[in-house]
């Protein structure tokens, strides 16, 4: 009977808990998921900053005030950008080519197939369509494609080759990475940021891609090289204005449907490119606007559809482009060198007949005597199309790829970074790394407005909803927890946002009494709601970084955090891979307002990225140019020392890499 009777009264006391704590939860689900930021508003911010950001075109008046500028931002845009890191010495390798069999043309013409390296390891298999008669020298184009798996097979493409062959020109079909034959997993355009991870160039490989095509046209016999053309459709035709701006040994361009402005593109979203068409940092020396101008004098075509149904659409994207051309055109007094053409029928995203008339008609006026007439309707040759099969080079076993080169570049990193060997030389080697990690990351010591959107009183608890606004920029929702007793301030962020944080907000709140639950940049409610990681590319493109923003957000919410609470005690906590690397990069730097840092489910190595395959479509703030070159997870943590450092949930790789540091830091804790 007594022992009944105490079953029952336990059972009471703990249903009774439980539905308290249920009650609770509630409670703390409906706060955390409410609402604070306007529909779109993260997307319409990114859409501003990064507009704001690009560089514009320089007002000259003179010629050689252009020319000064021009020369300059080609040397910057190739030293700085393009070949970065290891891509410095790949650029200077000499040019390697092995012609293989022959296949036999429709008339007039041979295809001779061959393959050509364009980073050590990476070979490109090509097609070169060339006369059967050769005398002396012959225009040569350079023929690029885009997001088209058919690659150097497409239709449209072999039909353009041939017709310049049966024309007495040199056309050489390349492929491109991840198309065609180059198709797979290691090839995908968001795996180039696994080299941009490593301090090297993801960019190199696509322009040496096409820049050794060029190198190739211009080696034979029968090139003139006063008549070297390069075209292609969208992603060639970004190609083609990349590689003809900056190698002036091209003498005449025909992008088609293949760019617009930065400004232009963040306002249209169908407009944002891949990882190859928005490097990191360009839009910091010049925008596809620069690139388009710095054509001059040379003959130019710009190709636009007028309803394109893929990106680029001519009513929208060219005028821009035209706009800053034509005056630099004119500074040349050579503005009958600057052409462009809107394909009509059919209008949508195409290299069809229309658009290679006009390229025909183009070649003419550029490369041959005015005097001599000049056909530029197309030669009828569909019947001479060959299928993939027939048309596929053979590749050496084990072809290089973006993955393959990455892993082999993060073998020996991080570089020149040591440890610091004593605790008298940890406060002088942290001064130093801070200062080159707030580079690497873009770090900025950002200002806070608060405004409180609602505050409610719930029996020993007030919750309160914010807006933080950053640097008149950026705009970041809280969710504040405080009870009466606070002792200290655990700031939250969690990779699923703040409205999975339930159980961390009960936790917390029992023994800090005060939770600060914050959704940065990219998490949560502040996820850019339209093609979220073609916009993180975009910021980084302007010169910011996915993980430097979040840390730059995160330490301002926790510097506002202790400037607010009584206690000054303030812990950072975060939950999630994403979560756990901003928050580490934020302590690392932020020194006064982070009393503690507790972690997650954090990688074991920045290396793991590399490791696992990742792109950065899937985890854009991981892909930090360069930040891996010179630091790791434990270069991090020792930032952080002598403050308190937990890692939850640890990895065995964590807790292999973390070891080291047991002697600089008494309060590193691996669970």
């Amino acid at each position: 009977m007594n022992g009944s009777w105490l079953l029952s009264f336990v059972g009471m006391i703990l249903g009774a808990t439980h539905g308290s704590q249920g009650k609770e939860d509630t409670l703390f689900q409906e706060q955390l998921s409410r609402d604070i930021l306007e529909l779109d508003g993260p997307w319409r911010e990114i859409q501003s900053y990064c507009a704001s950001r690009v560089l514009p075109l320089p007002k000259v008046s003179t010629l050689q005030e252009w020319e000064t500028f021009a020369v300059k931002t080609r040397e910057r845009i190739l030293d700085e950008i393009i070949f970065a890191g290891e891509a410095s010495l790949w650029r200077d390798l000499p040019l390697r080519v092995e012609w293989l069999d022959t296949l036999e043309g429709g008339g007039g013409y041979r295809i001779r197939k061959l393959r050509y390296e364009a980073v050590p390891g990476l070979w490109i298999p090509a097609l070169l369509y060339e006369p059967e008669i050769l005398e002396g020298k012959v225009p040569a184009v350079l023929n690029l494609n885009g997001h088209d798996p058919n690659g150097k097979s497409a239709d449209y493409k072999q039909i353009r080759c041939i017709n310049q062959a049966k024309r007495g020109m040199l056309a050489l079909n390349t492929e491109w990475v991840g198309m065609g034959q180059l198709q797979g997993s290691g090839y995908s355009h968001y795996k180039m940021n696994q080299l941009d991870l490593c301090g090297t160039s993801g960019q190199g490989v696509f322009f040496l891609n096409a820049q050794r095509g060029l190198d190739l046209l211009l080696s034979l016999e029968h090139t003139d090289p006063q008549r070297v053309a390069v075209t292609g459709l969208s992603g060639g035709g970004c190609q083609t204005i990349q590689l003809s701006s900056l190698d002036t040994r091209v003498r005449m361009a025909n992008p088609v449907a293949g760019y617009s402005s930065f400004i232009t593109r963040v306002q249209h979203t169908k407009d944002l490119g891949d990882s190859e068409q928005t490097p990191t940092d360009l839009a910091t020396l010049a925008d596809y606007t620069h690139l388009t101008a710095m054509m001059a004098p040379r003959p130019l075509l710009l190709t636009y559809n007028a309803k394109d149904d893929c990106c680029f659409e001519a009513g929208y994207a060219l005028p821009p482009l035209v706009e800053a051309a034509q005056a630099i055109y004119d500074l040349y007094g050579e503005k009958n060198r600057l052409h462009m053409h809107i394909n009509h029928n059919p209008g949508t995203h195409n290299y069809l007949l229309d658009n290679r008339q006009a390229f025909y008609h183009m070649l003419g006026r550029a490369f041959f005597d005015r005097d001599e007439p000049f056909d530029g309707k197309e030669i009828p040759c569909e019947q001479e199309v060959r299928d993939f099969e027939t048309l596929k080079v053979p590749l050496p076993e084990g072809n290089a790829d973006f993955h393959s080169l990455a892993l082999e570049l993060a073998k020996d990193l991080p570089r020149g970074n040591p440890f610091p060997q004593s605790l008298q030389d940890l406060e002088t080697w942290q001064q130093e790394r801070r200062t080159e990690l707030e580079s690497l990351v873009r770090y900025k010591d950002m200002h806070v407005k608060a405004k409180a959107v609602e505050t409610i009183h719930i029996e020993e608890m007030d919750v309160c909803h914010w807006k933080l606004m950053f640097d008149s920029s950026w705009t970041v929702p809280v969710v504040e927890f405080s009870r009466k007793d606070a002792k200290s301030t655990v700031v939250l962020v969690k990779d699923q946002g703040r409205a999975s944080a339930v159980n961390e907000v009960r936790f917390h709140l029992q023994s800090a009494g005060q939770v600060v639950v914050v959704d940065p940049f990219y998490f949560g409610e502040s996820r850019i709601s339209q093609r979220d990681f073609l916009y993180a590319l975009a910021l980084s493109c302007v010169g910011d970084r996915p993980v430097g923003l979040q840390a730059s957000q995160i330490a301002a919410v926790c510097r506002w955090a202790r400037k607010s609470s009584a206690h000054k005690n303030v812990r950072l906590v975060g939950h999630g891979q994403r979560a756990s690397f901003a928050c580490l990069v934020a302590t690392a730097l932020e020194t006064e307002s982070i009393q503690e840092l507790i972690l997650h489910q954090s990688l074991g190595s920045l290396a793991e990225v590399i490791e696992q395959d990742w792109s950065v479509d899937k985890e854009p703030s991981f892909f930090c140019f360069g930040l891996l070159e010179r630091f790791d997870l434990t270069h991090l943590a020792c930032l952080v020392s002598p403050r308190s450092l937990s890692f939850q949930d640890s990895s065995d790789r964590l807790k292999k890499e973390m070891a080291p540091l047991r002697a600089l830091f008494e309060n590193l804790s691996l669970d």
